[in-house]
């Protein structure tokens, strides 16, 4: 049976059963390759995406539990605020490897978009849920920081 989503503003039909995990609708059914798999049991954060704007693992949510629009790495944000988030993380050199990026910058947006000023604590509590096995913390931390003043002008 055919399901129809929303992906980065745009209606995709996608033929695929209803129990598929989202990741992999995403990146075997849709092309959108930038989402990636890290651990398949949502406790690593590298297959985040948003769904209404909201953080989740997409390795753990079924295609057909999927209710409303996703954005993807591939089409995150306004202008301004991907523009921050990734001139932030270009700034304080955020990427190592690079393999968690994705889910961190997802992740990062989400709680700027929730949070615009967001505290240390707030921080460190929405993004204890992405790993980086290159241990590029600090430097994720200083880019919200970074991005946070940006998008308000500062």
């Amino acid at each position: 049976m055919p399901f129809t989503l929303i992906v980065n503003n745009q209606p995709r039909q996608v033929d695929l059963p209803g129990d598929t995990p989202l990741l992999w609708v995403l990146r075997d059914g849709l092309n959108l390759t930038g989402t990636k798999y890290g651990c398949g049991v949502a406790a690593c954060g590298a297959c985040t995406v948003h769904v209404d704007g909201v953080a989740v693992r997409s390795c753990q949510l079924r295609l057909e539990d999927v209710t409303g629009a996703v954005t993807t790495i591939e089409g995150i944000g306004t202008p301004q605020a991907l523009a921050a988030i990734q001139q932030a993380w270009v700034t304080h050199q955020v990427a190592q490897c690079g393999y968690c990026q994705p889910g961190q910058v997802m992740q990062a947006a989400s709680l700027l978009a929730e949070n615009p000023e967001p505290s240390d604590d707030d921080i460190a509590q929405a993004m204890a849920g992405n790993l980086c096995r290159c241990g590029t913390y600090p430097k994720i931390r200083a880019a919200i920081r970074e991005a946070q003043k940006l998008m308000i002008g500062g």
